[in-house]
């Protein structure tokens, strides 16, 4: 069994599988000794891959390393299952990388758009030969929001809600169905242009403002809200094997 650990700046996912099979999700605000030891009694795992965009996690990778007999953490010099052509692999998030690669195991020989609905959006292509050219970043929905709050006089800071009339008839209403409908159709422009070239292209979409956009969208979409953990699990079977 695999423990995949998603270490972001303010939570932490972890996913528990059982070689492909995704057995158990967990979210926390703190991850350490206490949340590792109550995982290694509930399950049998071998071992364990962290994606973290924490820069000082000594103790937590210590931690890991002495409960796990295998143990990696993602970086740009771990061996992958795709060709990368980043031209700046190193500054490349660790989350795209893995949310595309989650995506060509889920949907091998396929043309793929990666779409992460989160602080920002970003999008990302790997083709049907496991190339991954690169892609790009917009603001998610909560920085939009702020933005108009923050940098206007008046306009009121509007929380997102997902019943979002597609006319306003208020400041807020008006505020909020801009800013979504802004997104879902920046997201059909982003799949309408890449079918032009690849008429087959698949196209995942994931994150937390994922259920946001996913029924409005015209295009057809596989929304995974565990693709990034899906992808460090294929990481880590690919570096086990070799």
């Amino acid at each position: 069994m695999n423990l995949c650990i998603d270490q972001g700046n303010s939570r932490t996912k972890v996913g528990v599988f059982d070689h492909d099979k995704l057995i158990e999700t967990f979210v926390y605000d703190q991850f350490g000794r206490n949340e590792i030891s109550i995982i290694v009694d509930k399950f049998d795992i071998n071992q364990c891959i962290i994606s973290s965009v924490i820069s000082d996690n000594a103790t937590l990778l210590d931690e890991l390393k002495a409960s796990f007999s295998s143990f990696l953490e993602l970086s740009h010099e771990v061996a992958i299952p795709i060709e990368n052509r980043y031209s700046t692999p190193d500054t490349l998030g660790k989350d795209r990388l893995a949310a595309v690669i989650g995506a060509s195991f889920l949907c091998p020989n396929s043309e793929i758009l990666v779409i992460d609905a989160g602080t920002a959006i970003t999008y990302d292509f790997i083709d049907s030969k496991k190339v991954y050219w690169g892609g790009n970043i917009a603001p998610g929905l909560d920085l939009r929001l702020r933005a108009l709050h923050e940098f206007t006089q008046k306009l009121p800071l509007v929380s997102a809600k997902n019943e979002t009339p597609f006319i306003g008839n208020s400041t807020n209403s008006a505020i909020l169905s801009g800013v979504i409908y802004g997104i879902v159709f920046e997201i059909d422009g982003y799949i309408n242009e890449l079918k032009i070239k690849y008429p087959q292209l698949s196209t995942f979409l994931t994150g937390g403002s994922t259920f946001y956009f996913a029924t409005k969208l015209k295009n057809a979409i596989f929304a995974e809200r565990n693709l990034v953990l899906i992808g460090l699990n294929r990481i880590l079977q690919y570096n086990v094997q070799k």
